[in-house]
């Protein structure tokens, strides 16, 4: 009975333990702005090109894009590539088990990944932000890529051939009054963006997803202020008509 207890005590510290491992991790900040168009379209059209081939984004539609300034032609014209109609969703054609043996694991659906990931290390947009720029070369893995900030990631690195290949090297940096070593990544063969660009490339992408997790967050925000000014406004009324009824109350 003993030896269960302890095993039964083991397996509840197992979650708690990988929690305060991922916390450990330094994420960088997206910088990315809800409101800039622009980069929303870049981020849609990045998105397309390089992510829904294997991951699929079951719960958005293309005609939702219409959100971020496009119009039906030129969603149907520049993100569509297949016979589906503006109104579909975003579903890809690869059958998930094929996914898994081809990659170990079926690619997730990205339609709420920026949501999914955050937590108390970041939000989920500064996680995504790092994680793209956090691939690096590990003969080790099967793919030969690994990350920084998911560890042994299944996925390989779509994006090299622009960010082109880093490598973890050993960096002096100075402690409390002495210098000491840790690995950062290195870019070792450059790919045809140079740093800059990739990091704006990223931030695009990444500021898609954001949008994709709610795309009714511009609305919401929207409607919620003429609800707060609505009731200020019947605030004034309530308050008037408090004082003239109750006027003659001693």
């Amino acid at each position: 009975m003993n030896k269960i207890n302890k095993l039964y005590s083991i397996l509840l510290l197992v979650p708690a333990l990988a929690l305060a491992a991922g916390d450990h991790v330094r994420l960088d900040r997206a910088p990315i702005n809800e409101d800039d168009q622009a980069s929303l379209q870049r981020g849609a059209r990045h998105f397309v090109n390089y992510c829904l081939n294997c991951h699929s984004a079951n719960y958005m539609r293309f005609n939702r894009l219409r959100d971020i300034g496009l119009s039906e032609m030129q969603i149907r014209d520049n993100l569509i590539f297949t016979g589906v109609k503006v109104g579909d969703l975003m579903k890809i054609a690869m059958d998930p088990k094929d996914a898994k043996a081809w990659f170990g694991a079926t690619p997730p659906d990205l339609s709420v990944i920026a949501r999914s990931r955050a937590s108390e290390a970041g939000s989920g947009a500064d996680w995504l932000y790092t994680y793209l720029r956090g691939f690096y070369r590990d003969p080790e893995r099967p793919t030969g890529w690994n990350n920084t900030v998911y560890a042994n990631v299944g996925m390989p690195h779509v994006l090299w051939e622009l960010q082109g290949e880093q490598v973890l090297a050993e960096r002096k940096v100075r402690g409390d009054g002495f210098m000491k070593t840790e690995m950062a990544l290195k870019l070792d063969k450059p790919g045809t963006m140079t740093p800059a660009e990739y990091d704006q490339m990223a931030a695009d992408l990444v500021n898609y997803l954001v949008f994709m997790g709610e795309p009714v967050r511009g609305n919401r925000k929207t409607i919620g202020m003429f609800v707060l000014l609505a009731l200020g406004v019947l605030f004034i009324f309530a308050y008037a008509l408090k004082k003239e009824y109750w006027k003659d109350v001693h």
